[in-house]
């Protein structure tokens, strides 16, 4: 499926601010699912200065300071994606048993198994490939700044381990429990929300959802990576699509030494396929917050905020 993605957040201020420095993260990512067939970055006023660069983790960041005072800041991100069938469900009893995967991540980095019959060539290649899921693996099974490793986390893990299964299968029952035992309130939470509290009260939206099932793997030592991106979403029977009413989606992956990043969307009890666009991923949130950053001025914002994924 090829989409027309857009993404715009708007700021308008109360007072003319100066030397706003901003970082954005809104170019989706090249992955053999997922071709970028063109991508741009408009912003207004026009940028001071503009530069790109590649995060820890290969997403795309655009770094944008504006010095001259200014009332309203514009980021448009504009994207021409194809996202290719991935028929993971098909997957998920070939993965690694929990013995097999904390294995896997106590030997070293070559030692990981890619799972793929390459050739001479492609060796160096994929060998490399396979040491960075390795590193990004070892820096998702621990704790980060938004996704502490929390008891009552645990506990939904031992809700529906079953050892005879994967560890993917058994993501699936821990994807399964989390839509069906939480309620999604877009009303409830912020960019903020602590994972403690979306276990306390059993609700939230698509991030909580991310961010609490990530917390339960980690907790047993399952790596698990946040992932930003869109979802395709449908007008109901009689109704016209509205241009700019799709929203930001988020889901997780886990790794697994054969298969490597396998995705699971916990908001809507699926595993991500065409329908999800995939624009960024790292250890939780902070680590692909679309846009952020720092300003010189006084005052109050109004934030405007406009996706469209439009199928082509």
């Amino acid at each position: 499926m090829k989409y027309q993605l857009s993404h715009l957040t708007r700021y308008q201020y109360q007072q003319p601010i100066a030397n706003s420095y901003n970082l954005a993260c809104l170019q989706p990512r090249q992955l053999p699912y997922q071709q970028v067939a063109q991508s741009s970055l408009q912003v207004t006023p026009t940028a001071s200065g503009l530069y790109v660069h590649h995060d820890s983790f290969g997403n795309v960041r655009h770094f944008i300071h504006l010095q001259p005072p200014h009332q309203e800041l514009s980021v448009l991100s504009s994207s021409i994606v194809e996202v290719l069938p991935r028929n993971l469900s098909s997957q998920l009893a070939k993965g690694a048993s929990f013995a097999q995967l904390q294995q896997c991540l106590a030997q070293q980095p070559h030692s990981v198994e890619s799972g793929r019959r390459e050739s001479a060539d492609q060796s160096n290649l994929l060998e490399s490939q396979a040491s960075r899921d390795f590193l990004l693996a070892k820096q998702c099974r621990v704790a980060s700044r938004m996704i502490p490793l929390l008891p009552e986390a645990a506990d939904l893990w031992q809700q529906v381990q079953n050892p005879s299964k994967t560890v993917l299968e058994n993501v699936a029952a821990l994807t399964a429990l989390i839509f069906n035992d939480f309620h999604y309130d877009p009303e409830f939470s912020s960019v903020i929300t602590p994972v403690s509290d979306v276990l306390e009260h059993r609700r939230g939206v698509c991030q909580d959802f991310a961010q609490l099932a990530i917390s339960c793997l980690r907790t047993v030592g399952v790596p698990a990576r946040y992932v930003s991106g869109y979802l395709e979403t449908q007008a109901p029977d009689g109704f016209e699509r509205l241009v700019g009413a799709d929203a930001s989606h988020a889901w997780f992956a886990v790794f697994d030494p054969e298969l490597g990043w396998v995705d699971f969307d916990p908001t809507n009890n699926l595993l991500p396929d065409e329908r999800h666009l995939t624009l960024a991923y790292g250890r939780d949130y902070a680590d692909v917050v679309p846009l952020k950053g720092v300003l010189q001025g006084l005052g109050e914002h109004l934030l405007e905020v406009a996706v469209d994924v439009m199928p082509l």
